[in-house]
């Protein structure tokens, strides 16, 4: 059996098991550190590309992902220096720059205005890029890309969680957009309403028809939550 890593996070000794990243033992030992592009769910794997998580290395230029980021023996962490809050402030804020107002949200308790509040970010000096069109061909999904974050977690939901391919990225540069097939509308793609990636959505881009209205307001509290075993 592997020894555990013994390492530093935030003044504190802690030891991580082989194969852990700094984000699993920072939860572990009650340390939150803001995530958006994972899901710690079975079939999830980290992407790094949201930048939420991002934490200090001493001895380290720039900072790293922690959701990636294995640690080392005697490295040194700081999740909370002014640095990594700093950071992390400003990734919020430039990511709330293009949602739309928390009013008028489409998800207002979605992870990432949760993770907003917590890192005390609840506005944005940043200008919005124009929103694109709504989709709501589907009858049971709402597609409302202007919250879109690029998070890759409805892909990844889609291919590799329930593995039916339909969900994918388009486009280069500013142009990147999710699409579903040959980005044919929701509705009329081969998507099977598996629900997958509307719960790993974080930002209410994609939603349950029935809890937005025709201008992708949320509109309706569901009335009950229930623990499924289907996969």
């Amino acid at each position: 059996m592997t020894d555990p890593i013994r390492f530093t996070l935030d003044g504190a000794e802690v030891e991580a098991q082989p194969g852990e990243t700094i984000w699993q033992v920072a939860q572990r030992h009650g340390v939150e550190i803001p995530h958006l592009c994972w899901l710690p769910k079975p079939g999830y794997r980290a992407d790094g590309n949201c930048r939420a998580c991002m934490v200090e290395i001493d001895g380290e230029r720039v900072l790293a992902a922690s959701c990636i980021r294995r640690p080392t023996p005697g490295m040194k962490v700081q999740a909370a220096s002014e640095r990594a809050k700093a950071s992390r402030q400003l990734v919020f804020e430039l990511l709330i720059g293009d949602q739309p107002e928390r009013a008028a949200a489409h998800d207002p308790q979605s992870r990432l205005w949760q993770w907003a509040d917590a890192v005390e970010v609840g506005a944005s000096r940043f200008p919005r890029r124009l929103p694109p069109a709504p989709d709501r061909s589907h009858p049971a999904m709402a597609v409302q890309l202007d919250a879109c974050i690029h998070c890759n977690l409805c892909v990844r939901a889609c291919r590799e969680v329930q593995v039916n391919d339909v969900i994918g990225m388009a486009g280069r540069g500013h142009g990147e957009k999710i699409v579903f097939d040959f980005d044919d509308p929701m509705g009329r793609s081969t998507c099977v309403a598996c629900g997958e990636c509307v719960q790993a959505c974080p930002t209410g881009a994609l939603m349950p028809a029935s809890l937005v209205d025709q201008n992708g307001v949320f509109c309706n509290e569901p009335d009950r939550e229930v623990e499924s075993v289907c996969p």
